[in-house]
């Protein structure tokens, strides 16, 4: 009988490849391979692996005769054409598991630093500029943190939390019955009026594209801090530097954005506002992607492979 064979187009950890072989895959490591290139030979493979080089879209799985799984190393699956897949029974494995924590800690680094100015105060030491009252910062201690989506990383990131003597609330259209120890589930309309922080972690999907914009925005009561670790097409940035304008929004963190990587980030017409605003902090879509999660990634898909 002829082995499965498994493409992977992506870099990932070795343990993936090593474990897959174990379970008696073929797998096929190529991960400087472009989508083209992969096009013309899918049909030879029961499996695939991707991070985020390319979509596996329609044209990608009608090409692909003998698919019968794509494994996606990382939480979402906004690059694969979930309802295709479903058609032509393809599984989906993905592992929210295996980032969840570097998300999470990313999160609390993100505002902390917010809060405190960090990134501010380092810029205006290394320019000979001492200035501590423009620099005083808030404190976490007795504030209400507002998570929107209470899956893998929005629960730990409350967990993350537990420590800092915050009052956690978590809205989830998806999920009732989910308060733990970690954060007490509520309405969207409680998140609104009580939330010192926002914190965003929901998948990107039609209903959640641009959710949050100037009207959602609008609806809050008191002035607050947001961190969107999820995905960037979220969050409209135009009406997010307007609500930092008018005060609404104290500072952002910011690990996606709508458009990333250069040169399309540049070209857009918000993007010299957002980095001329010192309210706003950016990092490069690496919330989930540390040292330790490059291992722990495969090591879930590996594992879901195995129980496949």
């Amino acid at each position: 009988m002829k082995s499965p064979k498994i493409l992977i187009v992506d870099d990932l950890h070795p343990v993936f490849k090593e474990r897959a072989a174990a379970l008696g895959y073929v797998v096929d490591d190529q991960p400087l391979i472009s989508r083209e290139e992969a096009l013309s030979v899918i049909a030879n493979y029961e499996g695939i692996a991707v991070r985020t080089k390319f979509r596996i879209d329609q044209e990608f799985m009608d090409a692909a005769h003998q698919l019968k799984f794509v494994a996606r190393a990382g939480a979402g699956l906004d690059n694969i054409d979930v309802k295709h897949a479903s058609l032509k029974n393809i599984k989906l494995l993905n592992a929210p598991e295996g980032n969840r924590d570097a998300v999470g800690e990313h999160a609390v680094g993100m505002l902390l630093s917010l809060m405190n100015n960090f990134n501010r105060a380092d810029a205006e030491i290394r320019k000979r500029i001492w200035y501590r009252e423009g620099n005083r910062g808030f404190e976490l201690k007795g504030k209400t943190v507002g998570i929107i989506g209470y899956g893998f990383m929005g629960k730990s990131f409350a967990k993350k939390l537990s420590g800092f003597e915050v009052k956690v609330i978590a809205y989830d259209k998806y999920k009732t019955g989910f308060s733990d120890a970690f954060a007490q589930e509520v309405s969207m309309e409680e998140i609104v009026r009580n939330s010192d922080v926002l914190s965003l972690h929901v998948p990107l999907t039609a209903e959640t594209r641009q959710m949050v914009d100037r009207e959602y925005l609008f609806h809050f009561k008191k002035p607050f801090f947001l961190l969107n670790t999820a995905r960037g097409e979220i969050l409209n940035t135009t009406a997010l530097l307007a609500a930092i304008d008018d005060g609404r929004v104290l500072g952002a963190g910011l690990d996606v954005l709508e458009v990333e990587k250069f040169p399309a980030l540049a070209e857009q017409d918000w993007y010299k506002e957002l980095i001329g605003c010192e309210k706003v902090l950016l990092t490069p879509h690496v919330g989930g992607w540390t040292f330790d999660s490059y291992r722990k990634i495969s090591e879930v898909l590996a594992d879901k492979l195995g129980n496949m």
